[in-house]
């Protein structure tokens, strides 16, 4: 993870709300997801939860909401900023630190239920000696029977769909007009107080299909005039059983999956629990 992902989060923390028609609300639906997955998992009583990529808070602040008790850490010192206050807003008590998820030992001495990593920060782990590395560490923080789970991008769909379009006339790889190199997503279209806004992103794919760098781009309409924010960053396209590997070295057990029509949840969600 370098530095790049840290500037990138740090930039986007004021704006990361904008992802959504309304964050606060979402903050309030994904918890009450993430709560029925837990309970789930748990049964009604008391867990403690650690969010080791919490960005501004979205997942976190949610969970409290529903009543547990939370710890949040992120890469981004700004990120975390961001979500103090927005926990205090939500009248929620979560202790925030800065830290590496490849070193939350440093920063983090106490142990969990649960640790979670939502929205796909696992991804800008690109290297596999790094993704273990996170994963135990992670362990390390969890209690004996405890459970971590993590939602990414459903990358194995992802590369299918790009598999399966490898075979029409195209130009030659690595030249600038190469679709398969440049995919564009569909901009989302959004109007609130603040006026109306467009949300949209460009993944520029690597030769090898495996990592791509991501152009997130805000649009906000001022006075008739667009103004555009973009930030970039770079993700590993991590497929299921590529991360299953790396859990089950790291001395996870039980790894499954949940799909969004399963779990409710936007993303797949992957489950795996530290040993008695």
């Amino acid at each position: 993870m370098s530095e790049s992902v840290i500037d990138f989060y740090d930039v986007l923390s004021a704006d990361y709300h904008s992802m959504y028609a309304d964050w606060r609300a979402e903050v309030l639906r994904q918890g009450k997801v993430l709560d029925s997955l837990i309970q789930h998992q748990f049964g009604s009583r008391p867990v403690s939860v650690l969010d080791c990529t919490c960005g501004i808070g979205t997942q976190a602040i949610g969970l409290a909401t529903c009543g547990y008790r939370v710890q949040a850490t992120d890469l981004s010192a700004s990120a975390i900023d961001r979500a103090r206050k927005e926990a205090e807003s939500f009248g929620v008590d979560i202790v925030f630190a800065a830290a590496d998820v490849r070193s939350l030992g440093n920063v983090v001495s106490n142990t969990f239920d649960v640790v979670m990593s939502c929205d796909n920060s696992i991804s800008h782990l690109l290297e596999d000696v790094d993704l273990l590395q996170a994963s135990i560490q992670i362990r390390e923080r969890l209690n004996p029977n405890g459970l971590f789970f993590a939602t990414i991008r459903d990358y194995d769909q992802v590369i299918r769909e790009r598999e399966a379009s490898s075979g029409n006339a195209m130009p030659l790889p690595g030249s600038a007009s190469d679709p398969r190199r440049t995919q564009p997503t569909l901009p989302r279209v959004f109007e609130d107080q603040g006026g109306q806004r467009i949300v949209f992103q460009i993944w520029n794919w690597a030769d090898d299909n495996r990592t791509y760098t991501l152009q997130h781009f805000h649009m906000k309409l001022r006075n008739d005039r667009w103004d555009t924010q973009c930030y970039t960053t770079l993700y590993r396209a991590l497929q299921r059983a590529d991360l299953n590997r790396i859990l089950e070295e790291a001395g996870f057990v039980d790894i499954k999956w949940l799909m969004p029509e399963e779990s409710g949840y936007y993303q797949p969600v992957v489950l795996a629990r530290n040993p008695e």
